[in-house]
């Protein structure tokens, strides 16, 4: 057994685990990074580049299909699903080098293909090496839950891992799970030419602002999706081609193929976390708002930390760690300035509270304004007029924001650096958007703030009438 000894290692290379190596490697400490399967994690490999790599591949097959509207003439798309599926491979292999054992070494990171396992509190053995470090971080993210419904295991199923092997294009997908993962699959397959269902026990879309999420579906619905909801699956039979899921409440769906997508589960299986003493549950590792672990020199990061779910989360707890281990500075994380989207079309997103939050939160000062696209002129020019920013608003500061439409998940970083920031709603309305963009509905929603106040104000009215009287 050779054993090292390191200033920091990191289990897992994902997007968590592969920001703290190298941040930390690059600026002077020796790293150790294990990883016993993929470098990039799911991330690069199952999750958010593939999945939007097929959303695009979906996209343009709906773009064919409506062009009239424009001048240009409707055309049937002649759909290759293996060639959709290359597409997508092509997409993953130009951006693995940016995550590659390769790099890493080359910014002086000890790169092992081994499983981590703790053996002690302060000792990780990965195959033939035993690892003491002053630090450790595990970053070994999440897996598809899957959940225990009976006759599951007799079926043959997808998860968003085993996907993208498929080549052939599904018949009819049945989809169980009507959260992000979900409707984005649902609606790509059904723009790629398979009838979809989705089953969801509870609420589709469940954990979004229901009025924004009411848009997402019927748009949804209204491309041939059929969305059932309340739908608790509770038994599974068929096989290959011929899968039957039925409900709790008697109602059946019928298909050729079955994805799971009911969420995901914190990877903390045998990670050796019992020989550590290190404290997790189902839910992740338990971390204190440094993202330490009850064992002072282990840290847990990203998905298997058991907060918000996504790779920027998980890029944002490096740099909340790397400040706390590389210079010894107190660094907490936060959540109310992270944003997340769902990649539909047309896209939500989110950043800080929800409306029904604010209200619950802050009661009758939480104040909502609003602003349409079918009034941006840009949406009108590219017919993308289906569209609603939300700004929720405490003391002239906002505090979170919803948005429905074109480009949500990038307009969100707007309000999301306002929030981060603490700025106020006139800082946020002093600045000029350029015209036309579709970016100018933030800036016209910060404008719905101070409408009231200016237009409709009798004192406002006074002191302009009084100002003009004695103007020369």
């Amino acid at each position: 057994m050779e054993k090292i000894k390191t200033d920091l290692l990191v289990i897992g290379a994902g997007s968590g685990g592969l920001s703290v190596a190298a941040g930390a490697s690059q600026m002077g400490a020796k790293v150790v990074l294990l990883e016993d399967h993929k470098m990039g994690g799911d991330c690069l490999n199952y999750g958010c580049v593939p999945s939007k790599a097929l959303i695009a591949a979906g996209k343009q097959a709906y773009t064919l299909q409506h062009g009239s509207q424009f001048g240009v003439a409707d055309a049937k798309p002649k759909v290759d699903y293996a060639a959709a599926k290359d597409h997508v491979a092509s997409v993953i292999k130009t951006i693995e080098p940016v995550d590659s054992q390769e790099r890493f070494e080359g910014l002086g990171v000890h790169v092992i293909r081994e499983r981590g396992r703790f053996i002690r509190p302060d000792a990780v053995q990965a195959g033939d090496y035993e690892i003491t470090a002053r630090r450790t971080v595990i970053a070994t993210g999440s897996a598809p839950l899957v959940p225990p419904i009976p006759g599951l295991d007799k079926v043959p199923y997808l998860t968003n891992e085993s996907l993208w092997d498929l080549r052939d294009l599904p018949k009819h997908l049945l989809v169980i799970g009507g959260g992000p993962i979900g409707m984005e699959m649902a609606q790509a397959h059904r723009r790629l030419g398979s009838e979809v269902t989705v089953i969801e026990g509870l609420k589709a879309m469940g954990k979004d602002d229901p009025e924004l999420a009411a848009i997402v579906l019927e748009k949804l619905r209204g491309e041939g999706i059929a969305i059932e909801e309340d739908a608790l699956a509770e038994e599974i039979t068929g096989k290959a081609g011929a899968i039957t899921v039925k409900a709790k409440d008697g109602r059946v769906f019928k298909g050729t193929h079955l994805l799971m997508a009911v969420g995901r589960a914190a990877n903390v299986n045998d990670l050796g976390l019992e020989n550590a003493k290190i404290e997790y549950d189902r839910g992740g590792i338990k971390v204190d708002d440094a993202l330490r672990t009850n064992n002072p020199k282990v840290y847990a990061i990203g998905d298997v930390s058991g907060g918000l779910q996504f790779t920027h989360v998980a890029g944002y707890h490096a740099g909340v760690v790397i400040r706390s281990i590389l210079f010894g500075l107190p660094s907490k994380a936060k959540t109310s300035h992270i944003p997340w989207a769902t990649y539909t079309d047309p896209e939500l997103a989110q950043v800080g509270l929800t409306e029904a939050q604010a209200k619950e939160k802050h009661g009758e000062a939480a104040e909502v304004y609003r602003f349409p696209y079918h009034e941006n002129d840009r949406a009108i020019a590219e017919a993308k007029t289906t569209g609603l920013v939300k700004v929720m608003v405490v003391k002239g500061r906002p505090v979170g924001a919803s948005i429905v439409g074109a480009n949500a998940g990038d307009l969100i970083s707007f309000w999301a650096l306002a929030i981060a920031n603490n700025l106020k709603m006139s800082g946020i309305a002093g600045m000029v958007a350029p015209y036309p963009t579709i970016g100018e509905v933030n800036k016209r929603a910060a404008g719905a703030y101070f409408s009231p106040r200016l237009f409709e104000s009798d004192k406002v009215k006074t002191v302009v009438r009084l100002v003009q009287r004695f103007l020369p």
